[in-house]
């Protein structure tokens, strides 16, 4: 029986993330499948970090990243790389993830070739075009382009059957991210930063870097965030600044030499887990930490005005607070003053999958394999 070629395609760190357990799963059955693993490097250092943590080597980089690139001018490149790319491998079957620019140009170029394609992560949605940005239409244009749509969550899959996406073509398999978590998790690798956390103090994390909050809504957070280490004695702050200058110039000037703020680089995914396990909440706007946090029983304030994540705010491990300065210091004050407030967050469920996505994923394909792509 002849192998059915997968090509992998993603090109940052949050899809090499939750690609990771996908690729291992793929792998694993050898027998069935020939994976070829295609990455875009459209983040580039931060992607390294992932491929080396996970021991995965591309068969395929494309070294797609330049310096405060366009998205006219990304999205392009992409879609002319990796066309060639597909054309090349003629692989039956292309898998991206998520909603970056990589993969809705692996989409697309997949549908070029004629390949069908799987989206994993599939139907999360705001209904707002522009929130987040451009993320919510990348994430629409896969779902018109893909054959099959692995939904995390069952508010996902019901989303994608309202845009009358066949339900015999959506497979609900949880978040691939708690796979990857997990498998980091029991790991015992060591964890060094240039600074110390007290022993009593209660610990923020922030990861703040979207398209959407450059500009005004940046300077509101990074106000916040003084006005929260100003007011409690007891909170230090770990901020992993993304090394985009749209963001790493504005922090630094805000927040650079703050009392308690600790201001790093993009830290590996291990120091990630290990941060969430450590930290007290967590203040994002992130997509992928609004998942991994409530694994490990952190609340979690989302900086943002919309999240396509609405299962976290259901369960209640999660509140969406925006980018208002003084929104952003009372819901903080609330939870570190008010503990029943703090227990029913960290203590709800997490709504986010079981750590079996990516067998999940693997099973779907192998058991519909025979249908003809449409």
């Amino acid at each position: 029986m002849a192998k059915t070629k997968v090509m992998i395609i993603f090109g940052t760190r949050p899809e090499a993330i939750k690609m990771a357990p996908v690729v291992k799963a793929f792998k694993g059955r050898a027998g069935l499948f020939d994976t070829v693993v295609c990455v875009s490097g459209q983040h580039r250092q931060m992607l390294d970090q992932v491929l080396s943590l996970f021991n995965i080597n591309p068969d395929i980089d494309l070294d797609l990243m330049q310096e405060n690139q366009s998205l006219d001018s990304l999205t392009a490149a992409a879609v002319k790389v990796l066309t060639q790319a597909i054309a090349k491998v003629k692989p039956q079957l292309i898998l991206v993830q998520g909603d970056t620019t990589t993969a809705m140009a692996a989409a697309l170029a997949g549908f070029y070739q004629k390949v069908p394609v799987g989206h994993v992560e599939a139907g999360l949605r705001t209904d707002d075009k522009y929130q987040p940005f451009p993320e919510e239409i990348n994430r629409r244009m896969i779902s018109v382009l893909a054959t099959y749509h692995f939904a995390p969550t069952r508010i996902a899959a019901a989303s994608l059957a309202k845009e009358r996406v066949g339900k015999e073509n959506i497979f609900l398999t949880g978040n691939t991210v708690i796979d990857a978590l997990y498998m980091i998790a029991k790991r015992h690798k060591k964890v060094n930063f240039n600074f110390k956390i007290g022993v009593r103090s209660k610990l923020l994390l922030v990861t703040a870097h979207r398209r959407e909050n450059f500009g005004s809504p940046l300077t509101g957070i990074c106000s916040a965030i003084r006005r929260i280490v100003e007011r409690y004695k007891d909170v230090e702050v770990v901020y992993p600044v993304h090394l985009n200058p749209n963001v790493r110039g504005p922090v630094y000037k805000m927040l650079s030499g703050i009392p308690r703020v600790h201001l790093t680089h993009p830290v590996e995914y291990h120091e990630l887990t290990f941060l969430l396990k450590k930290a007290y909440l967590v203040l994002t706007d992130s997509g992928g930490i609004q998942e991994e946090a409530p694994a490990f029983g952190k609340p979690v304030l989302v900086m943002r005005e919309k999240t396509e994540r609405p299962e976290g705010i259901t369960a209640g491990v999660a509140r969406l607070v925006g980018t208002d300065t003084e929104r952003i210091v009372r819901e903080v004050g609330l939870l570190l003053r008010d503990s029943v407030r703090y227990r029913r967050m960290s203590k709800a469920v997490n709504p986010y999958g079981d750590g079996r996505a990516a067998r999940r994923i693997v099973k779907a394909i192998i058991e519909n394999a025979h249908r003809s792509p449409g």
